[in-house]
Formats: structure tokens, sequence, C-alpha cells
């Protein structure tokens, strides 16, 4: 699916949920969008674990 049509898709949902949720239904659907887009990312092999606790200055030996 092309990555512009997963973001009118996202904007629809964030969209749906503040008007007829309120605000809390739209960071709600915002926050669990979030954690499902690095859990897609983890399970593609585009993220590696370490790369979410590692430090900014840790550099690889």
């Amino acid at each position: 699916m092309n990555m512009a049509v997963v973001g009118m898709i996202a904007g629809m949902a964030l969209g749906f949920a503040g008007y007829f949720g309120g605000f809390g239904a739209f960071l709600l659907v915002a926050a669990l969008g979030a954690v499902g887009f690095v859990v897609g990312r983890f399970l593609e092999g585009d993220l590696e674990p370490g790369d979410l606790f590692r430090s900014r200055d840790h550099r690889r030996r």
C-alpha cells in the first residue's frame, strides 16, 4: 500500500476519533497508531530492539 494512502487513512481515523469521541479519543488513537507503527517496523525488520534503548552517544564497535 502506498504511504500516502496509509497517511490518509490514519488522518481520517484521527479525524473521526476527534469528531465523535473528543480530544481524549483523538489522543488514544494517535498513541495506539504510533505503537502500531513501531511494532510494524520491528516485525518488518527495519528496526532493531536495541535502536529504541541505545543512547545517541553510543558508538558501535
